[in-house]
C-alpha cells in the first residue's frame, strides 16, 4: 500500500519545532516517501518549505481549539491529497487534528511527536477525548514518556520513546581546534566555554556571565554564538554588552554571528554550555556531542537524561550562577573530564537515518 505522509505546522514562528519537524519531512523524502507539507502561508516556516523543494498546501490560520470551519477545510484536502499519515509536533495543531481524525477514522493514522513538557496533569475529560485520537504518542526521552502515562489518560501502548534526530555528516569537520578557532578569530590558548542561541534571557547568556564573574579561576574565555531576536531582544543585548563593559570582560567574551557551519563553533570550544532554564530535549547539547565536545547543562528538562546524569557532561542547578560557577572552576581546573570517543560513540543512537526507521516502522510504513 502506497503512503503519503502529511506533515502539519499552522506556526507563525521559526524555532526549534518547527526547524524540527521541516527536517523529519525531508528525510522522509528522501527515503522515498511521497510528503506534502501542510502550513501556512507568508511564513517564514512557509518559505524554508519552498526552498526545500517539498511539495506544499498553504492553509488559512486556524483556532488552537474547536475551529471547526477550518477543521472541515482540512479534512477536505486531507482527503483531496489521499493522506494515509498525519504528523503534528505543536500542542497548538492538535485540536484540529483529532477533528480530522474523528472524521476521517481508520483512513488516517494520526501521529504526535512530542517537543514541550507537560507543565500541568492532563486528564480532565476534554484532553482525554482529544488525546485518544492520537494513534501515536513519540517521546524523545523516557522522562518525558513517564509524564505521558502519569499526567494524562493516555494509553500506554500506544507511547512510543523515539530519540529526536540529527544529520551527523553535516556536523563532521576536519578542522582542528586551532583551526576552527582561526576561523573565529578567537584566543589559540585560551580554554573556552561555549553557549550557542539567540540573545534571549530564557537561553541564559547573562547567567554565564554572572557565573564568571563568582568563579575562583578566571583563565578562561566564553564565546556567544547568536544574535537578538529580529525586532526583539536588543534590550537584553544591551544589558548584555553593559555587563560585559561594567565587569571589563572584553578580553574574555567572544561575541560571533550565527553561522551555517556551527560545528566549526563545537570544535573550537573546550565545553559548551546549556544555560537555559530546562530544555525538553536540547538539539544544541547533541550536536556538542556529536561535535566530540562535552556539556556543562542545567540539572532540568531532558538535558540530565541526555547527559546520563554527568557521565557524558556536568550539571549544574538550574539557573544558580553560583552552583555554575563552582563547576565552571572544576572543569578549567581539569577535574571533570569527557572523552570524546565516548560522546562521538553516544551521539550515534540520534543519527537521522536510525531515527527515520524507527519512524517508518512505528508508523507501519513500507521499507523503501
Amino acid at each position: 500500500m502506497a503512503h503519503t505522509l502529511a506533515y502539519l505546522c499552522g506556526s507563525k514562528s521559526w524555532g526549534g519545532l518547527e526547524m524540527n519537524q521541516l527536517r523529519n519531512a525531508l528525510w522522509m523524502k528522501e527515503r522515498g516517501h511521497e510528503v506534502i507539507f501542510f502550513c501556512r502561508k507568508d511564513t517564514p516556516l512557509a518559505t524554508e518549505v519552498e526552498k526545500a523543494g517539498l511539495s506544499a498546501v498553504y492553509l488559512s490560520p486556524y483556532r488552537k481549539y474547536y475551529d471547526f470551519k477550518a477543521g472541515k477545510m482540512l479534512c477536505n484536502k486531507l482527503r483531496e491529497k489521499a493522506i494515509t499519515h498525519l504528523i503534528i509536533r505543536s500542542t497548538y495543531d492538535m485540536s484540529i487534528a483529532a477533528y480530522c481524525k474523528s472524521k476521517l477514522g481508520d483512513k488516517i493514522h494520526l501521529s504526535y511527536f512530542m517537543e514541550m513538557q507537560l507543565g500541568v496533569k492532563k486528564t480532565n475529560l476534554l484532553h482525554t477525548l482529544r488525546f485518544r485520537k492520537i494513534d501515536l504518542w513519540s517521546c524523545p526521552l523516557p522522562f518525558l514518556a513517564k509524564q505521558v502515562e502519569t499526567m494524562t489518560r493516555f494509553p500506554k501502548e500506544r507511547i512510543r520513546i523515539i530519540p529526536s534526530g540529527i544529520d551527523l555528516n553535516a556536523l563532521s569537520i576536519s578542522d582542528s581546534q586551532a583551526e576552527a578557532r582561526e576561523k573565529l578569530e578567537l584566543p589559540a590558548n585560551m580554554f573556552l566555554f561555549g553557549l550557542i542561541g539567540r540573545f534571549d534571557p530564557q537561553k541564559g547568556q547573562l547567567l554565564l556571565l554572572e557565573a564568571a564573574m563568582k568563579a575562583q579561576n578566571t583563565d578562561f574565555g566564553i564565546v556567544f554564538l547568536g544574535e537578538p531576536t529580529k525586532n526583539e531582544g536588543a534590550a537584553y543585548y544591551r544589558e548584555l554588552q553593559g555587563f560585559i563593559t561594567q565587569n571589563q570582560l572584553e578580553k574574555r567574551v567572544f561575541i560571533r554571528g550565527f553561522r551555517k557551519d556551527i560545528a566549526t563553533f563545537y570544535r573550537a570550544i573546550d565545553w559548551f554550555v546549556m544555560a537555559s532554564k530546562a530544555e525538553t530535549f536540547g538539539m544544541v547539547t547533541i550536536e556538542a556531542m556529536a561535535c566530540g565536545t562535552p556539556t556543562l547543562g542545567s540539572n532540568a528538562g531532558g538535558t540530565p537524561e541526555i547527559l546520563e546524569h554527568g557521565k557524558l557532561g556536568a550539571l549544574f542547578q538550574t539557573l544558580d550562577a553560583a552552583d555554575l560557577a563552582v563547576k565552571l572552576d572544576e572543569i578549567v581546573s581539569g577535574k571533570q573530564a569527557v572523552s570524546p570517543g565516548l560522546l562521538l560513540e553516544k551521539a550515534r543512537q540520534y543519527d537521522h537515518r536510525l531515527v527515520c526507521e524507527l519512524v517508518g516502522k512505528n508508523l507501519g510504513l513500507t521499507t523503501l
